[in-house]
């Protein structure tokens, strides 16, 4: 008997770990794809779209806690414009260029058998020329020393193991650019990436396809998973996902690789679909949760409404070719539709030009890009936020990680804000614009509200 019950337990113990190691390894699995398709994407976007050194690129992937991905083996195909990772060659995943759609993960069914026929070539190719860019205003010849040193401050590494890696800075002031510098190997005509500051982006196609298409806020997103009998996320609008309170469920855990937004951002062919297939959590309209399956959401309600044909250039032709913003590119998912979430590259002037249009309250010389009232609603606190830091896809204060010092600025004060540092502030009562980009992986590493602090504090001596 207790040979029986010793060989029962023996058994159990067995099929606890063999269910152990398979969950782990699917864990595993898991882990190892998100990674390659990180490395895959990033590095075909950073190539062919921003269009930097390959080999600098490739080392920029692999930095602080990102180093583990050193173990993922990435190639390039110049020609076919494509990127590949892989990792012991058992786990790969492919990004493809196209043009006006930037770089997206290759997900058809074939891709396996493509990998093998795929002309694979060294890191060291060099890219090729970018056609410039202009600028909102030329730099004046002398430039404050005090507004000099607090920007070169920002590019300094007081911390040797939560680095800053400030790419670019440039300061707007009273229409005019006063200040701008840049990292080495980044420049005036290189495109970086916005990452969450594409939200904001978004929000300003929104207001003008509204403008154009006379889409009311307060109706109902034409989404075809929610026309069901009784789905209650028909009353979802266009407001509800602006404002982060279409009360879906959505984990935005940018720490956790396993989470909705990392999921859909590099294992989901159709990011809209699997953001609109989330289940609701709260009445929408009735709590604030911070979302980039809305963005995308809105990116697909967008497509809906404009049709094919118009919405392929429709940022260029409402937005970026009416301001200037000639680097600028949304990038697509693979199936076609805007990463209206965190998928944007552009020149820091190009950033500057965005913030000097809401600055100008939606006007550039002259003729009315955004509605009027556009940027009031964009830079009111949405209702259901509680703490007031949050508008239409523009945060109203520096997020507290960005703020270790809990800096005031002025109140009418806000920014479009993106994942490891990305910033484009924009205070109207000091006419001012600051675009801050860089690659901080430890948001400790960068505190923005003393930076603005410190610039507004230079302005406001100098009586500029």
């Amino acid at each position: 008997m207790i040979a029986k019950r010793k060989r029962w337990i023996m058994g159990a113990v067995g099929l606890v770990i063999l269910v152990s190691a398979a969950v782990a390894l699917n864990h595993g699995a898991q882990l190892i794809g998100i990674g390659a398709a990180y490395k895959a994407k990033m590095l075909c976007s950073e190539v062919f779209v921003a269009e930097r050194d390959a080999q600098e690129a490739a080392a920029d992937l692999e930095i602080d806690d990102l180093a583990v991905l050193r173990v993922i083996n990435a190639s390039l195909d110049r020609e076919a414009r494509t990127s590949t990772a892989s990792f012991l060659g058992l786990v790969k995943r492919m990004a493809r260029y196209r043009e006006d759609r930037g770089c997206s993960i290759v997900f058809h069914s074939s891709a396996e058998r493509d990998l093998a026929e795929i002309r694979r070539v060294s890191l060291h190719d060099a890219p090729g020329p970018r056609a410039a860019s202009s600028l909102p205003e030329e730099l004046p010849a002398e430039i404050n020393p005090q507004l000099e040193a607090a920007i070169a401050e920002a590019f300094e590494e007081p911390d040797s193991a939560h680095l800053r890696r400030t790419r670019a800075v440039v300061v707007v002031h009273k229409g005019r650019v006063i200040a701008e510098r840049y990292a080495p190997g980044f420049g005036p005509d290189t495109p970086l990436p916005g990452w969450s500051m594409t939200k904001s982006v978004l929000s300003a196609l929104v207001g003008a396809a509204a403008h154009q298409h006379d889409i009311s806020l307060d109706a109902s997103v034409p989404i075809a998973e929610w026309q069901g009998p009784g789905d209650p996320r028909a009353s979802i609008s266009w407001r509800h996902l602006l404002e982060m309170s279409s009360g879906l469920r959505f984990d935005e855990d940018m720490a956790n690789p396993l989470a909705d937004v990392t999921r859909m951002l590099l294992a989901e062919r159709d990011m809209a679909a699997f953001a609109a297939r989330k289940d609701l959590l709260a009445t929408p309209g009735s709590s604030w949760r911070y979302s980039s399956g809305s963005s995308n959401i809105v990116s697909r309600a967008l497509r809906t409404i404009l049709g094919e044909d118009e919405y392929r250039g429709f940022p260029r032709s409402a937005l970026f070719d009416r301001i200037g913003m000639s680097s600028a590119l949304i990038e697509s998912d693979a199936s076609g539709t805007w990463v209206g979430s965190s998928f944007m590259y552009a020149t820091a002037r190009d950033w500057a030009r965005f913030g000097m249009l809401y600055l100008k309250d939606g006007i550039w010389n002259g003729e009315r890009i955004l509605p009027e009232g556009w940027v009031r609603f964009t830079a009111a606190p949405a209702p259901a936020d509680l703490r007031e830091a949050y508008g239409a896809h523009f945060w109203l204060s520096v997020p507290d990680e960005y703020n270790a010092g809990s800096v005031r600025l002025p109140p009418d004060a806000f920014h479009a804000v993106g994942h490891e540092g990305q910033f484009v502030t924009i205070i109207p009562s000091e006419e001012v614009v600051v675009v801050r980009l860089g690659r901080t992986r430890y948001a400790q590493a960068w505190d923005h509200g003393a930076f603005v602090r410190a610039v507004l504090h230079v302005l406001q001596a100098s009586g500029d």
